[in-house]
């Protein structure tokens, strides 16, 4: 996700804000930030940081300030890291009804052979 400069502006007013065991992951590099901050928002009682973190969802697109009202609703993909020679990326994992299982194949001297 890109962040605009009031989304970052939020984020680290967010981090301030929120009790010392959370902070961690509130980072700008975590990719599941909005998630931990939604669920952040059902348990607090800090009024402030609520309207931050509503204020940061809607900024963040309609289905974020969805999930804050309706959280049993999968926001998004979940992103895996990926590093290949030193390159770390970010993958969409698919959700598991959309997984396909491959079947089984041999393969000898790059051929596809039956069984």
């Amino acid at each position: 996700m890109q962040y605009s400069k009031p989304m970052i502006e939020l984020v680290f007013e967010i981090r301030r804000r929120v009790p010392s065991d959370l902070k961690p992951g509130i980072k700008l590099a975590n990719p599941e930030l909005l998630t931990e901050l939604s669920d952040y928002y059902k348990n607090s009682k800090d009024t402030i940081t609520k309207a931050l973190t509503k204020e940061l969802m809607a900024l963040a697109g309609g289905r974020w300030l969805e999930h804050l009202e309706n959280p049993r609703r999968e926001p998004g993909p979940k992103q895996v890291t990926k590093v290949y020679r030193g390159q770390v990326t970010l993958v969409d994992v698919p959700p598991a009804s959309e997984k396909k299982i491959p079947s089984p194949s041999r393969v000898y001297r790059g051929q596809i052979v039956d069984y």
